[in-house]
């Protein structure tokens, strides 16, 4: 590869995580070209892109972003490293690799994720990581909750008109008697 090469692929990957704010960087080592080939359909089944680099191009372009200090990260860049992107769904990745572990057992293997430029690391945090609530879930969660007492109001008054149109009906016959 060339030097002209490398600078292209750093100013690519560069540009990748400054518009992705979701990444995660897998161990993948082992895998063979047929299950890389499987994952890497899996994951653009579930609207996220897979992507193997060299460990020191990663990590000359996370040193060009300025904004966060992935420096927790860089010790995690050795052997087999693959980039999960995600724009939008910052727990897409995690259920993907969880996903694909009930088939292969035990890989690919989470070495580190950033989300929102929040820093996890090591694979004890993939179920947390899967775990986790997207955006529009969590905007989902609120509204519901917002509606609830709205909801509940109208509910009692509507399973009560039987019972008040009675009442008043009862209360209308005895004054006219």
């Amino acid at each position: 590869m060339t030097r002209e090469e490398k600078v292209q692929i750093i100013d690519e990957l560069t540009t990748k995580f400054a518009d992705n704010t979701h990444f995660y960087i897998t161990d993948a080592s082992g895998f063979t070209v047929d299950q890389v080939n499987n994952f890497r359909r899996m994951c653009y089944k579930s609207g996220v892109e897979y992507r193997v680099y060299k460990n020191t191009l990663i990590r000359k372009a996370l040193e060009k972003n300025k904004d966060v200090d992935y420096t927790p990260l860089f010790k995690t860049l050795n052997g087999f490293s693959g980039v999960i992107f995600s724009k939008e769904i910052g727990n897409a990745p995690a259920r993907v690799i969880s996903e694909f572990r009930k088939k292969l057992e035990g890989k690919p293997v989470l070495k580190a994720a950033s989300i929102d430029s929040s820093l996890f690391i090591g694979d004890e945090n993939l179920t947390m990581l899967s775990e986790l609530k997207s955006k529009n879930e969590l905007i989902g969660d609120v509204i519901s909750l917002l509606q609830s007492p709205a909801k509940n109001v109208i509910s009692a008054l509507l399973s009560g008109k039987n019972t008040v149109a009675g009442l008043v009906k009862a209360l209308e016959e005895r004054g006219t008697k």
